[in-house]
């Protein structure tokens, strides 16, 4: 009775990564249209109150990867995990949020949401189609694996600037906030540094078996 149980329990948890990953690829591809249309027709300085409530939201949703790692629902380090999410809450949530009008107009809002949006549709249509088919082409594999080449410099400078841009207001509405944005700003290099490695390393592994 143990074998139906537990591939019941399997299909049960595959059907739901499969459901989880198709609907955010299409939820980080709104904020990929909504970024690119809002640029072409309104400017950069429109991204942010066109575009920055919805995209607070998706990447709340993502939020769910840190329960994912932790239950063992998928095989992903916590660790990296935990610090991926929760770099991108504090700009959505602590950042942008806290003071949009220093950070909202900024081109480095437009550049971070293209980053994060790119990288997010590319990844989680590869996993929905890995997961649904049992393989995935493999210009997607290359796309997976390399595009971060360009865009996690983009996304994490741009990062950085925002919090940086946000250090003014922060002291005058209370300068222990401005104090650890610069704390941030300190950790955000090795903290980026063993992000990108994890990254390298696993672009080795999987370039390799596409050889």
């Amino acid at each position: 009775t143990s074998k139906p149980l537990k591939s019941a329990s399997q299909s049960s948890k595959s059907n739901y990564l499969i459901f989880y990953n198709f609907i955010s690829a299409a939820l980080w591809s709104g904020v990929l249209a909504q970024v690119i249309q809002l640029n072409a027709t309104q400017g950069h300085e429109k991204v942010y109150a066109g575009a920055g409530e919805y995209t607070k939201w998706v990447q709340t949703l993502a939020g769910l990867e840190v329960v994912h790692a932790a239950l063992g629902i998928v095989r992903a380090p916590l660790l990296t995990t935990v610090m991926q999410v929760a770099s991108r809450f504090l700009l959505v949530w602590g950042v942008v949020d806290l003071f949009p009008a220093a950070t909202g107009p900024n081109p480095a809002y437009s550049t971070m949401l293209l980053a994060w949006s790119v990288t997010e549709v590319i990844r989680y249509s590869y996993f929905a189609i890995n997961l649904s088919f049992g393989k995935v082409p493999s210009w997607m594999t290359w796309l997976r694996y390399n595009t971060f080449f360009v865009l996690y410099p983009l996304g994490i400078s741009s990062e950085c600037w925002l919090v940086w841009q946000a250090t003014e207001p922060a002291e005058k509405t209370n300068p222990l906030i401005k104090y650890a944005y610069l704390a941030i700003l300190a950790v955000y290099v090795p903290g980026s540094y063993i992000l990108f490695t994890h990254m390298m390393a696993q672009r080795r592994k999987v370039m390799k078996a596409l050889r």
